[in-house]
């Protein structure tokens, strides 16, 4: 029996398993893949496409998330590059918008399937490392064998999910390699530069969306992702990453409902992260200030009086 045929015969006999969502995230991702898409890992079909015209349409709705991402794929693609693997950028359903490839592996790519059009969502390709990624919302490492498709287990593939401002889901970022020795370690190290080249990207989105908002950060904890929060002028919460909605149980997705920033901070008698923060920020710009409590404000864009408030609240004093 061939190593494909055995594949086949593996994940079939693992999805079919009355139990094998509760085994683990790679079985159930296999049973989503066979029941509920109706999905064959046998397949010989090329990886499904979507026209020209419906391309750029998805071009022009990511225009903002290109925008940003692609200096920072550039950078990502300048350290993996040379060992065989190529960057890709994809929207919220697992369509292919950019590719980062060298030429001596962009014969591969193509022959995979890995090209600007391609739609990697797990309903059209089951589990890989896009798909799944989308599908459950987090970072993903799907290498080689655990691909749902036969065809697709030449490959190792690193992801990690790009959320909006408004805490949805907007693409996802991808490694893949076409390394035959790729080996689990080394996976383990584009992964973490995946996920903090999405997150840079996450960052930089949030601030393009809220461009005249004070941007404050708090304390990650345990996790890597950006807990960033815009408020405005008059210190009123406009705004949130996906992290923060979750660590001051704001509304999971779309608008949320402006609140003044001190009920979030905890009161003003509490020093948490966000006030460690912004007493770092007022700091610095009483110091790029030399003390003047004037030009302190115009360089963190508050007003006057407003400045005073918080340094009361924080403790801090100036000329």
């Amino acid at each position: 029996m061939s190593s494909l045929s055995r594949h086949i015969d593996h994940v079939l006999k693992t999805a079919g398993h009355p139990g094998a969502a509760a085994r683990s995230r790679l079985a159930a991702s296999w049973r989503r893949s066979l029941n509920h898409y109706g999905l064959d890992p046998g397949q010989h079909r090329e990886v499904q496409r979507v026209c020209a015209h419906a391309l750029t349409e998805r071009l022009d709705q990511a225009d903002r998330m290109r925008r940003i991402a692609l200096p920072k794929i550039d950078a990502l693609f300048q350290l993996v590059g040379g060992s065989g693997c190529g960057v890709l950028l994809t929207d919220a359903e697992g369509v292919v918008l950019d590719l980062r490839a060298s030429d001596g592996d962009s014969d591969t790519f193509h022959a995979w399937g890995l090209t600007p059009g391609a739609d990697w969502s797990e309903a059209s390709e089951g589990t890989n490392g896009i798909g799944t990624c989308i599908a459950e919302g987090r970072q993903v490492i799907i290498h080689r064998e655990e691909h749902f498709h036969a065809r697709n287990t030449a490959m190792s593939c690193m992801d990690a999910p790009i959320f909006g401002a408004d805490g949805r889901l907007i693409g996802a970022l991808d490694v893949s390699s076409a390394r035959a020795d790729q080996t689990a370690s080394f996976n383990q190290l584009i992964a973490a530069m995946v996920a903090q080249t999405a997150r840079q990207i996450e960052v930089e989105n949030f601030r393009d969306t809220f461009p005249d908002a004070r941007i404050v950060t708090a304390e990650a904890g345990a996790t890597d992702a950006a807990v960033l929060l815009a408020v405005d002028s008059d210190d009123i919460v406009r705004g949130a990453t996906r992290a923060a909605r979750k660590a001051f149980s704001l509304a999971a997705t779309g608008p949320i409902t402006p609140c003044p920033a001190s009920d979030l901070f905890g009161g003003e008698d509490e020093v948490g992260g966000f006030d460690r923060a912004e007493r770092a920020a007022v700091n610095r710009a009483l110091s790029r200030a030399r003390g003047n409590v004037s030009e302190a404000a115009r360089l963190l864009g508050i007003g006057r009086a407003t400045l005073y408030r918080r340094m009361k609240r924080l403790g801090l004093t100036g000329g």
